[in-house]
């Protein structure tokens, strides 16, 4: 909030650039202000806001590349090429959106303030309309400043008259918020009932959030909304926690708030249905029936009747997904769908619309390595998927960006590819698949962030958007509304007809927003041109027109050799990795040969173990064999020993007198 008093009580475009330029030293005056300020800011924020004075004060850089002897130089060069064909009131704004980050005091700290102006600045690129209460245009307005390309009412504007009473449309507006703002968080889950949205959990600092909060959309103001917990079910009465979640989708039903899944600290194995009654406020956990998915975070849950259908998402072990699910809210019983024609690759944190009560809409996300911008519709009736052919201006690929449907149209907001965020709001009409833009705004934290969430609320009667949180670089907690008008729902139908070429280059280098009008103005400067040229080559004689015509063809070769240049080094860059790629497959194949001799070694030495196994069996074998006959001998001779005894027993008895007592006859002298 104090970003925005001092934005709605300093001055107004350019005048604030312009002295923001000099106490930052820019513009050479002699400052006592800009004594040392140049130390403050690092190298990168210095060529930044350099290359960002010299686009809005000179324009695109159309200068040579300095000699390589002077980097310094060559380093201002390159980051003012880099901005390319960015507008200059654009360049105004972030000039002094970098100034305000690093130095938040600079403009209390200015030696030579200037009443704020009342008047809004009207621009090609401001799209501002003027304010309007009671039916009547007002001449002097209150203070409007247009900051970071979005503008915000007055501080002193009364906050009971909300946006009502501000016509603005497809521009992003920061309403007057007040209460008690819920912390900055990404992938929450929100959702509106009864023109008040809802926003619960999400992740902030690595840590999961279980906080409920509320905006009133008729006073704008926070509130937290106090919690209790409620039980499981009628059949188990003891109270559950509610466990902290992020990357979880909010469902508004009947009288509840339904959170779908999510990760937390401790994942569940099936996703979890959480409900909030708004009339008890309590939180329980939702029995369910039938086999449930596995539980994920980063899915997409859209209603679809009394249906919730859930695609995707990245599962507790990192796992993405693509499968497709049903929870039947009438009956809470879960149902896997099988659908033919090819699927979306497995992804999370894409986008999901339903169109007709039909057709199941899949935009976007990302995987491990890679975003995407692919658009996938399912047939729900037919369950077919396919893969319309998009037209227009097809958005770049993005993960973690939000989208919400207002009649045919699906207006996407955020997201980025993990180099950079995705400035555009943009448009797809759902019936010819013809995506458009609705506003491009450069740099602005709020619509450029992962995670964020997007609604649709309604104030006076129309239909508005608003944004809250989301992540870029850091955490936030602002909110931002954008009014849809009927251009921006129409606009895709326009962009069925052939675009000229001249329209459509200027528009993707200036990426304004798009208006009809100002198309067919472009389009008349751009066969204006044509007309030139034309003339240039049919009247040669003329030095103008042949120095204007050399002009031409010396930019001409100069682009060439620079994509000569380009081609060439990217040809390069491919041959190595092309012999990157040779060598990684060589070393591939030698280690695979190497892991093949150590199976073989392995399976060698296995071989012998199992023989030497089966030695050792029969040497044990034979061993019982040998310990048994070595028993059976030495009871044989025992028994020998025993028959030699009675053997010698009865040769003595059979002499003398005991051998004529036991009647044996006398021996014979000869036998003697």
């Amino acid at each position: 909030m104090a970003t925005l008093a001092r934005t709605s009580t300093g001055l107004a475009y350019p005048d604030r650039f312009y002295a923001a330029a000099s106490y930052a030293g820019f513009d050479g005056s002699p400052n006592p202000a800009n004594k040392d300020i140049a130390s403050k800011f690092s190298n990168e924020v210095a060529l930044i806001l350099y290359a960002l004075y010299q686009q809005a004060t000179v324009g695109p850089c159309n200068v040579p590349k300095p000699s390589s002897w002077s980097p310094v130089e060559q380093g201002k060069w390159k980051s003012w090429q880099q901005l390319g064909n960015m507008a200059s009131t654009e360049a105004m704004r972030l000039f002094v959106k970098i100034l305000e980050e690093e130095d938040p005091e600079w403009y209390s700290r200015s030696s030579n303030p200037v009443e704020p102006v009342r008047d809004i600045p009207m621009n090609n690129n401001s799209n501002v309309e003027p304010i309007i209460e009671n039916g009547n245009s007002i001449a002097e307005t209150k203070t409007v400043s247009a900051e970071n390309g979005s503008l915000m009412e007055a501080k002193d504007k009364d906050v009971s008259e909300g946006l009502g009473s501000v016509v603005i449309y497809d521009q992003w507006v920061s309403p007057p918020i007040t209460g008690q703002r819920p912390r900055t968080r990404y992938e929450h889950g929100a959702a509106v009932v009864q023109d008040k949205m809802y926003i619960y959990g999400g992740n902030h600092n690595g840590r999961y959030l279980s906080d409920l909060n509320v905006l009133d959309f008729r006073s704008w103001t926070w509130s937290k909304v106090e919690a209790n917990v409620g039980s499981k079910s009628a059949e188990s009465p003891s109270p559950v926690n509610i466990a902290p979640c992020a990357g979880h989708s909010l469902i508004p039903w009947e009288n509840k708030l339904l959170s779908i899944a999510g990760h937390t600290k401790d994942p569940s194995e099936t996703i979890q249905v959480k409900a909030f009654d708004l009339q008890t406020g309590t939180w329980s956990i939702l029995k369910t029936y039938g086999k449930a998915p596995v539980s994920r975070g980063g899915q997409s849950v859209t209603l679809v009747g009394s249906t919730l259908v859930i695609f995707g998402g990245q599962d507790a072990n990192r796992t993405l997904l693509n499968d497709l699910y049903i929870l039947d809210l009438e009956t809470m019983t879960w149902d896997d769908l099988d659908a033919v024609g090819v699927p979306p690759s497995p992804r999370s944190d894409h986008a999901a619309a339903v169109h007709a009560e039909r057709y199941l809409l899949i935009f976007g996300g990302g995987s491990h390595a890679t975003c995407f911008n692919d658009l996938h519709v399912l047939d729900l009736q037919a369950m077919e998927w396919s893969r319309p052919t998009q037209q227009g201006e097809i958005p770049t690929p993005r993960a973690g960006h939000a989208g919400v449907t207002v009649g045919e149209n699906w207006f996407i907001v955020g997201g980025g590819d993990n180099k950079s965020g995705a400035s555009e709001t943009v448009v797809l009409n759902m019936s010819t698949f013809v995506w458009s833009v609705v506003t491009s705004v450069e740099g602005r934290v709020p619509l450029a962030s992962e995670g964020l969430s997007l609604v649709v609320g309604s104030v006076d009667g129309e239909d508005i958007l608003v944004s809250f949180g989301g992540y870029n670089g850091r955490y936030n907690n602002e909110v931002n509304v954008l009014k849809p008008s009927h251009k921006s729902t129409s606009q895709s139908k326009i962009m069925e007809a052939p675009v000229p070429d001249s329209v459509s280059s200027v528009h993707n280098g200036t990426n304004p927003t798009r208006d009809l009008e100002s198309e067919l103005e472009v389009g008349h400067e751009g066969k204006i041109r044509e007309i030139v040229v034309d003339n240039i080559d049919s009247e040669p004689t003329k030095s103008k027109g042949e120095e204007t015509s050399e002009h031409i063809i010396a930019t001409l070769k100069a682009e060439k050799e620079e994509l000569e240049s380009s081609l060439n080094k990217e040809k390069l860059q491919s041959l190595q990795l092309k012999e990157e790629l040779t060598e990684a497959e060589t070393r591939n194949t030698d280690l695979y040969k190497e892991l093949q001799s150590v199976r073989g070694q392995l399976a060698a030495e296995q071989s012998r173990c199992f023989k030497l196994e089966v030695d050792v069996a029969e040497l044990r074998q034979k061993l019982q064999t040998m310990e048994t006959l070595q028993k059976e001998l030495e009871l044989l001779q025992r028994q020998k020993a025993a028959s030699e005894q009675a053997l010698n027993a009865n040769q003595r008895q059979g002499s003398g007198v005991w051998g004529w007592l036991a009647g044996s006859p006398p021996r014979n002298a000869d036998d003697a």
